[in-house]
């Protein structure tokens, strides 16, 4: 049977099955294999399937933009556990058509992903005012058993659009990308905002945001005010596995320095 994800103590990510999945690099903690080791690989170039050319570009893409996770391939027959600086895991399950076809995900917050998903960039038209910039990963339902495994600072928040958040504390959503709010005035420029400028603003009502209690550092600052709040762990039990019928079902709720082809892969591949 294919690998399949399940959050194991809020904190761990438990993988079962045997093939092959992908996770980020260095987030394994225990393994249990069945028959012989568990094999951990640097992934050089793409995890989708197709010609070289083609993950070349796609691996270019994820670099340029600044969403390449280093992520590796964990392939043999058992079970495997991952975490990720004492983070808690989120899974969400895939399915093909609907609001759960697919998954953006900020690549800092990309913990696992099955083989069943197509993993590629997206640009976000105003995104340039948040922390991660223009781009942000995406991952697509390519096949049955699609799951994606995010982490989050802090016991995360599920919302259903319609609805507002800070870009620097969102972790993932489905569907289309989000437009900016901005709230610029002359308070602005004498340090007197409310510390929240500007805003994601998700209007489907069928789309999925997954925020996080922490914000990181904003990219662009408005005033003299801006002060950001330390994560603070929940001790509540969180049912942290969305999507697919499961998650609907749970209130509707991953020559180096040569010109030519040559040289550009050996620069993508560094």
């Amino acid at each position: 049977m294919p690998f399949q994800f399940q959050v194991e103590r809020e904190l761990f990510l438990k993988a079962e099955g045997q093939g092959h999945f992908f996770a980020k690099k260095g987030s394994m903690v225990a393994d249990q294999a069945y028959n012989s080791k568990f094999k951990y690989s640097k992934r050089l170039l793409g995890t989708n399937s197709g010609n070289v050319i083609g993950q070349v570009i796609n691996h270019g893409m994820r670099k340029v933009t600044g969403e390449n996770l280093e992520i590796m391939e964990v392939e043999g027959q058992g079970t495997v556990y991952l975490a990720d600086q004492n983070s808690h895991v989120t899974i969400i399950n895939l399915e093909q058509g609907g609001p759960w076809q697919s998954v953006s995900v900020e690549s800092e917050d990309l913990l696992a992903f099955t083989e069943t998903c197509h993993y590629g960039v997206t640009i976000i038209g105003s995104g340039v005012l948040s922390q991660r910039g223009l781009f942000t990963s995406k991952l697509t339902y390519n096949g049955h058993g699609a799951q994606v495994a995010v982490k989050t600072n802090g016991n995360p928040l599920v919302l259903q659009g319609p609805c507002r958040v800070d870009p620097d504390a969102i972790v993932a959503w489905t569907g289309s990308a989000p437009k900016v709010k901005i709230d610029v005035n002359w308070k602005t420029l004498i340090g007197q905002t409310s510390g929240e400028s500007y805003m994601y603003e998700f209007s489907d009502p069928n789309q999925v945001v997954i925020v996080q209690p922490f914000e990181r550092e904003s990219g662009v600052k408005f005033g003299m005010d801006d002060k950001r709040y330390q994560p603070q762990e929940q001790s509540s039990a969180f049912g942290n596995t969305f999507g697919g019928n499961q998650g609907h079902n749970q209130g509707q709720l991953q020559g180096q320095e040569s010109g030519g082809l040559g040289g550009i892969i050996g620069k993508f591949l560094k």
